[in-house]
């Protein structure tokens, strides 16, 4: 009964990552055909004011975690492929990345649905996901606030420009929560050789869709 629970603790904490109004995954997909990358980084406080007690590693009081690594997503121009292959990460690999992403399960889950489509081994794939998170300068307003703002999809676009100036308005798509009332998380798009570019058509509208409020709320970190 207790590992039941736990599998189905599990399956609810890997789905609750999932944002319902991003383009569907095709069934399969071929490892290297892929058009671009997303790098996906979601706002902390957005997902623990929802999973504090299922999460606790991510969650627990004091962490103040702002932006954390959810994935790098390799996408076409219309949808996404997903679960390419049925290689799994190793427990060396795993190690040698220990604290890329905020909780331990998503290292298997992103690498068997996004990473596994990459066409690069587990080490490359999650060698590219460190170096793209850890060169995108997070501008002062995102920096870990101990009060929540309000902001647009424009403003949040313009900040990450100034600071990171190969980046346009449009490598850039911010995702909400809650019809649209809270930060949840913000793609940034980057070609297959890891440069700043351009999202597709679908996201940008799918982001304007998600964040479709007058401004939104930037949680504060805890």
């Amino acid at each position: 009964m207790q590992i039941q629970k736990f599998v189905v603790a599990s399956s609810l904490l890997i789905t609750s990552l999932a944002l319902p109004n991003v383009a569907a995954a095709q069934s399969s997909g071929t490892p290297g055909k892929f058009d671009f990358y997303v790098l996906t980084l979601s706002w902390s406080p957005d997902y623990c004011a929802k999973n504090a007690k299922r999460d606790p590693q991510q969650c627990n009081p004091g962490k103040k975690y702002g932006f954390v690594l959810h994935g790098l997503w390799p996408q076409y121009q219309k949808g996404y492929p997903a679960n390419c292959s049925t290689e799994k990460l190793p427990a060396l690999v795993k190690q040698k990345f220990r604290g890329l992403f905020p909780n331990e399960r998503l290292y298997d889950h992103e690498w068997e649905k996004h990473g596994t489509c990459s066409g690069k081994q587990p080490t490359d794939y999650l060698a590219l996901s460190k170096q793209l998170k850890y060169s995108l300068v997070i501008p002062t307003a995102y920096n870990r606030p101990e009060k929540p703002f309000r902001t647009t999809i424009k403003d949040l676009k313009s900040s990450f420009v100034s600071a990171n100036s190969k980046f346009t308005a449009d490598g850039i798509a911010p995702y909400c929560s809650d019809s649209g009332r809270f930060l949840q998380e913000v793609f940034f798009c980057y070609s297959k050789d890891g440069k700043a570019g351009i999202c597709s058509a679908e996201i940008l509208k799918r982001s304007q869709k998600s964040c479709g409020q007058a401004n939104f709320l930037v949680r504060n970190v805890r």
